[in-house]
Parts: C-alpha cells; structure tokens; sequence
C-alpha cells in the first residue's frame, strides 16, 4: 500500500476518473464523498467545480466551508478512491458531516485502501491547522468504523440525521506526537 498516493484532481486522469466514476454509477450505491457525484461528462467543468470552494476566498455559499478535494491512485494509476477535506465545521458538519469524506470504489474494497485514504488525509488536514479532526460513519458501517479507530478515532457520540439515519461521531487528536 506504500505505492498509492493522493493527487489533487487534474484533466489527466479524466479516463481514470470517468473509470471510478462508471463503477459506482453500475453498483447502484450512493457516490461517497458527495462531491464526485457530479456528472463527469463536461469534465472540466466538474474540474472547475472541484476546485471552486478550496479556500475562504472562493466561498459562494454563507453556510459552506472551503473544502478540497484528492483522488486516490494506486501503483498502476487506476483511481480507486476519493477523500473531501473541510477545512473547518459548520453546525451541519460538527453533527453528521466531520472534516473528512472518502470513498473507494466498489471493485477496490477490502484491500487496504481505505485505511491508506484516511492516513494520507490526516497528513494534509494537518498541513491545513486543523488540531482535533471529526470523522462519521454511519452507524452499522463496521469496516468504516474499524478504520476510523486504527487510525486514532475516538467515539464520542451518535446523532440522528433528519432523514433518521444514524450516525457515530469519533475524534482524532492531532497533536498527540504519535501522530506526527
């Protein structure tokens, strides 16, 4: 797993990315992190869009908070995962959203890269100041779960979306020298 790195996303890998993209749309599940289930077919307006709130500058909307986006790449430069940084909470985050969104795509799980997604976000989430990260799983999510804590995670709580789901809220502690 030494091999997979995190890229900001680039009109290069748009036949890597229409790839991941294609797979999720087959499985039928919702697009994980909201942000790439944007319609690819103008693909560079979805890279415009990407790139369109990634700093306090560029924020449109009162109630959002910058954010950025990374694709994951493996060895042979397949895109097999997507992670979303928010770089701080609002009240909509600090209950159910967390700092940090990933996802793998369906036919690359169960092999490590979720975990290798998580770290490598922990590193830039760090980069940006952010000392005490809230990560969420929806309750029931095991493998997310079990993923979140090896990394450092601590439960604190549930809370229950408007639409009923539930959630498990966990804090990791960037300043603990471990981490570092």
């Amino acid at each position: 797993m030494n091999t997979v790195r995190l890229i900001r996303p680039s009109i290069e890998f748009r036949d890597q990315y229409l790839s991941f993209y294609n797979d999720w749309i087959s499985s039928g599940e919702d697009i994980v992190p909201w942000v790439v289930d944007r319609d690819p077919s103008d693909f560079e307006a979805m890279l415009e869009f990407i790139y369109s709130e990634d700093s306090e500058e560029k924020l449109t909307h009162s109630d959002w908070v910058p954010h950025s986006t990374y694709w994951l790449i493996d060895e042979r430069d397949s895109l097999v995962g997507a992670v979303n940084i928010r770089h701080r909470l609002n009240q909509k985050l600090l209950n159910g959203g967390g700092h940090i969104g990933y996802g793998i795509r369906p036919s690359f799980r169960r092999r490590g890269y979720g975990s290798a997604i998580l770290a490598q976000a922990l590193q830039i989430i760090r980069q940006i100041g952010v000392d005490k990260v809230l990560l969420v799983c929806d309750k029931g999510n095991n493998g997310s779960e079990k993923t979140i804590v090896k990394q450092g995670g601590i439960f604190e709580s549930e809370f229950t979306e408007d639409d009923g789901n539930i959630v498990r809220r966990f804090w990791i502690d960037m300043t603990i020298e471990e981490r570092r």
